[in-house]
């Protein structure tokens, strides 16, 4: 593996996580380096990290608050 992808998974601890449940990426890293956004786009959709989700989980709260706070009326 070259050492800037591997100086990119060192960064963030879930991109290490992932490399360890997934080991088929190690075979796709050490072919071509610049796989490395495809795995961070993996990485990205199995941690939900993307924006959408992360709005998609706001709304979610704010509707189990809402929820909460109408059924305490």
């Amino acid at each position: 593996m070259q050492v800037n992808a591997l100086m990119e998974l060192k960064k963030d601890q879930k991109m290490l996580d992932l490399l360890k449940y997934n080991s088929y990426w190690i075979k796709e890293l050490n072919r071509d380096a610049t796989s490395i956004k495809r795995y961070k786009e993996d990485m990205k959709v199995k941690y939900r990290l993307r924006t959408t989700d992360k709005i998609s989980d706001a709304i979610d709260n704010i509707d189990i608050i809402s929820n909460v706070l109408s059924a305490l009326k």
